[in-house]
């Protein structure tokens, strides 16, 4: 899933135009992308504040078993390391 501060409506038209399969949620009061510590102050065009791009892979109990953060918002993790990290977090809890 994704968060942002989009309104529903621009996460939605979003998630459609690019064809994502995910849900994305909204998060337009920043109270998730504050808890976190990922708000990119003035980050937006217009000066408004935006999210940090950040990806976790998160267990099935709820431990963070990852982190991806950047300070540019067009930065991503690539597939193959968000798959590398999927499959070190499934060989480690098969270990524990």
């Amino acid at each position: 899933m994704a968060i942002s501060v989009d309104s529903p409506e621009d996460s939605e038209n979003l998630r459609r135009s690019q064809g994502y399969t995910f849900p994305i949620l909204s998060d337009a009061q920043e109270d998730v992308i504050r808890r976190w510590d990922l708000v990119h102050l003035h980050g937006r065009h217009d000066g408004a504040d935006i999210s940090r791009p950040a990806e976790f892979l998160i267990d099935p109990s709820g431990k963070v078993r990852w982190v991806n953060l950047t300070e540019d918002f067009v930065v991503r993790a690539r597939p193959e390391e968000a798959l590398a990290a999927f499959d070190a977090m499934n060989k480690s809890s098969h270990s524990e």
